[in-house]
């Protein structure tokens, strides 16, 4: 009897485990695709050449994230549906993969500028940080 009542529990519990995970929208672009500031060149001029290479990186990680789908949206969070994009199989699939290859892209690409950069002339890092930057506030304006 304890078996079956046991058995009972495990089997409600699982079902309301499965019950609760819903095909929640995705978005688009993901919410951790956001610069935390952007930096005028003389405060990047005082920076040593590490915090420099931690800030060139996020700039690229969230470049890469957003500039595939500007035709679609700029804004984190965003999903399909908000955009008319229809919730089925195929462009969940389709968004599914492109993250996936996105997240590959882009830690080999980390990997490669964490060996290469160190490399850069600062003035250089400086100059392209900015660039990154004015390129994530025209993106911001696409849309408004």
């Amino acid at each position: 009897m304890k078996k079956i009542i046991f058995f009972s529990l495990l089997l409600f519990a699982v079902s309301n485990v499965n019950a609760q995970k819903t095909n929640k929208p995705v978005g688009i672009i993901s919410t951790g695709a956001a610069v935390k500031k952007f930096y005028e060149k003389s405060e990047l001029e005082t920076m040593q050449k590490g915090q420099l290479l931690e800030l060139y990186i996020e700039r690229i990680k969230v470049l890469v994230n957003t500039l595939p789908y500007i035709a679609l949206t700029t804004k984190a969070g965003v999903t399909m549906q908000d955009v008319g994009v229809p919730d089925n199989v195929e462009n969940n699939k389709a968004l599914a993969l492109q993250k996936q290859n996105t997240e590959t892209f882009l830690n080999s690409t980390v990997d490669f500028q964490r060996t290469m950069t160190p490399y850069a002339d600062k003035g250089n890092l400086v100059s392209s940080i900015l660039y990154y930057e004015s390129m994530l506030k025209e993106l911001s304006q696409i849309n408004e």
